[in-house]
């Protein structure tokens, strides 16, 4: 465990506590399993399980495994999306990209009327807002992305050419899904090129601290709170933030906003990441998944932290936002 700076251990003495004991109740659970639809996923040792979180001023606490490293997966996609939505505008993005919760696994083909995916959080809406990214090649998307998701880290990040290798071999399903998004004009670019994109971008190496300072970065309207650099602007981290709160759980979206009341974003590398609006960021890495592709270990500790937290966003104990005050300076 550390807490950055020193300084903060007082003031987060209680948080301490709960992060420590949910930790050491949830780091022998053995319920789940690898993923092993990509090959390198299944190298991972089922005994990780690292938690962080970092506050809008910097402050960081982390048990555990903290500092291993995985792949981002599907965490990359409120950000990318994000990416998208900055550099098109709202408008032009929901003609290409739905904000509706599917229903279905992350990789299913259905559309939303036929026309467009539901939302960005899942493989049809991720691969669209991956040809988003500005550049005209796959190596200027990706560079673009690797620039974005380091941001957000407050660090520099790099690739897994493992576990990219490994995507690119098995990815038959992503492909179907980006040449079915090509028959419906829903992708204008070369598909290859777009799919390289999106499976490098999803092989980028992270750990559960990177994920707290990313969920940090949206907690804190977009801003990086270690480096004071922007990151994302404020109408689009409400717009990533909203859609992460319907959509961002895979199939089970619908039951995390009930139990937990976060937005987040959880991959089937076992990291998760979730955002306590103008609070902090969380992030846990723990490879073993349910049926649905989310951390066993990672889901448990997000909602025993947010219910001895009262950190659900309709929980009346919840103090939320204090942006009206600090901007009226009452």
């Amino acid at each position: 465990m550390s807490a950055e700076p020193n300084s903060s251990a007082n003031r987060y003495e209680g948080v301490i506590q709960s992060l420590h004991q949910l930790h050491e109740k949830y780091k022998d659970c053995r319920e789940g399993a690898l993923a092993t639809y990509i090959p390198e996923l299944s190298h991972a040792d089922p005994n990780w399980f690292g938690i962080a979180l970092a506050d809008v001023n910097g402050h960081v606490l982390e048990f555990g495994d903290s500092q291993i490293e995985f792949t981002i997966q599907s965490v990359s996609k409120p950000f990318i999306y994000g990416v998208a939505l900055d550099a098109l505008g709202r408008d032009e993005v929901l003609r290409l990209i739905g904000v509706e919760p599917s229903g279905d696994a992350f990789n299913s083909i259905e559309m939303q009327k036929g026309e467009r995916p539901y939302n960005a959080m899942i493989n049809p809406g991720a691969i669209v807002a991956t040809s988003l990214i500005p550049g005209k090649t796959a190596s200027e998307k990706v560079e673009h992305a690797l620039h974005t998701l380091s941001e957000a880290a407050g660090r520099q990040l790099r690739i897994d050419e493992n576990t990219y290798r490994s995507e690119s071999e098995t990815g038959h399903r992503n492909r179907a899904i980006g040449y079915f998004l090509r028959n419906l004009n829903l992708l204008d670019q070369n598909v290859d090129e777009v799919l390289e994109a999106y499976f490098r971008q999803c092989s980028v190496l992270v750990t559960a601290r990177d994920l707290a300072m990313m969920g940090a970065t949206l907690a804190n309207m977009g801003t990086n709170p270690l480096t004071g650099r922007p990151v994302l602007g404020l109408e689009t981290v409400r717009d990533v933030l909203s859609v992460m709160f319907t959509c961002g759980m895979y199939d089970f979206a619908g039951e995390w906003a009930f139990r937990v009341g976060m937005p987040a974003k959880s991959g089937v590398s076992g990291g998760l990441t979730a955002v306590v609006n103008r609070q902090f960021g969380i992030g846990t890495f723990s490879p073993l998944l349910d049926p649905m592709g989310n951390s066993v270990r990672g889901v448990r500790f997000c909602r025993d932290l947010a219910e001895a937290h009262g950190l659900h966003a309709f929980n009346f104990t919840n103090v939320g936002s204090r942006f009206i005050e600090a901007t009226l300076g009452l």
